[in-house]
C-alpha cells in the first residue's frame, strides 16, 4: 500500500474577490493564508449596513474578533478559569463591571450573535482556551431573527452542541437564561416574551437532565409581564450597570458551584 503525503503548506490559498461596486471589493474570501479582515466596524453608524454583509460574508462567526486576545492568552500560559460565551448582553458585561473578569473568567461576547454563530467560533473562543468551565448564555439573537429564520428546535440543537463539545473537552457547563424583554428596538415586528419564557423553560429542563448547572438571570431582571425591570436596562435588552450588578452574584454562584467552592 503507498501513503503519499500531503503538505498543507503546498496548497496554494483559495481566494475570491467580491463584485465591483462593493466598498469591500478586493478582500478575499474563501480558504486564505491570513482570514481576518481588516475592516473595524464603523464608529459613526456610516456604512454600518455594508460593513455588516462585508463581515458576513467573509468572517460568518466573527472568529476574527478574539484571535488575537485568544493567541496572546495561549502564549502568557495563564488558564481560562472561565469562559463567559454570548452575544452583546455578554460583550457589555466586562465593560460595565470589568473586575468580574479577573482571576482567569474570560468575556467572549459578541453583539448581535446567534447561536449558529458561536457554534462556528465555540472550538476557537472556548476549547482552545482550556477552561474549566463555561457559561452560555445564547438566545436573544435568534428570536430576535439576526441572521435569518430558524426554529426553537434549531436553536436547542444550537445550545446543546456547544454543550456536548463542552463536556467531550472535560470542560463542565453552566447554561444561562435568556434574558427578559418586552421587545427589541432593532426587530420591532417581533413579540419576544412568550419565546423567552419558551426557551427558558426548555434550558432549565436541559441543564437538568444533563447535570449542568443553570443560572436563572431571568427571575432576577424581571416584570411580571416578561420585561426587564425599570431602571436595570438602557433599551428594554441591554442591561445598565445596576442589571448586571444584579446578575454578578448569580454568576459567582454558578461558578462556585461548578468548581466546588463553597
Amino acid at each position: 500500500m503507498f501513503v503519499v503525503a500531503l503538505s498543507l503548506a503546498a496548497v496554494p490559498a483559495i481566494a475570491q474577490t467580491v463584485s465591483p461596486g462593493d466598498p469591500y471589493a478586493g478582500d478575499p474570501v474563501g480558504i486564505v493564508a491570513a482570514p481576518c479582515p481588516a475592516h473595524p466596524a464603523p464608529t459613526d453608524g456610516a456604512g454600518w449596513e455594508a460593513w455588516k454583509r462585508h463581515m458576513m460574508m467573509r468572517d460568518y462567526g466573527q472568529l476574527c474578533r478574539y484571535r488575537a486576545q485568544n493567541d496572546q492568552l495561549k502564549a502568557s500560559h495563564t488558564p481560562a478559569r472561565v469562559v463567559f460565551m454570548g452575544d452583546s448582553i455578554t460583550d457589555n458585561w466586562i465593560g460595565a463591571d470589568a473586575a468580574l473578569f479577573t482571576d482567569g473568567i474570560v468575556d467572549r461576547g459578541i453583539s448581535g450573535q446567534t447561536t449558529p454563530q458561536m457554534l462556528v467560533r465555540f472550538r476557537e473562543d472556548v476549547i482552545a482556551l482550556k477552561p474549566r468551565a463555561v457559561q452560555i448564555m445564547a438566545g436573544t439573537n435568534d428570536i430576535a431573527g439576526n441572521t435569518g429564520a430558524s426554529t426553537m428546535e434549531i436553536v436547542q440543537g444550537n445550545i446543546a452542541s456547544m454543550a456536548d463539545l463542552a463536556r467531550a473537552n472535560g470542560i463542565k457547563v453552566i447554561i444561562a437564561s435568556i434574558p427578559p424583554a418586552a421587545a427589541f428596538p432593532w426587530s420591532k415586528d417581533k413579540q419576544p416574551v412568550p419565546q423567552i419564557r419558551a426557551l427558558n423553560g426548555w434550558l432549565k429542563s436541559y441543564a437538568a437532565k444533563n447535570g449542568f448547572t443553570y443560572v436563572d438571570y431571568y427571575t432576577a431582571l424581571a416584570t411580571p409581564d416578561g420585561a426587564m425591570k425599570p431602571g436595570l436596562a438602557s433599551d428594554g435588552v441591554h442591561p445598565t450597570p445596576a442589571g448586571y450588578a444584579a446578575m454578578r452574584p448569580l454568576a459567582l454562584a454558578a461558578i462556585r458551584r461548578v468548581s466546588g467552592a463553597k
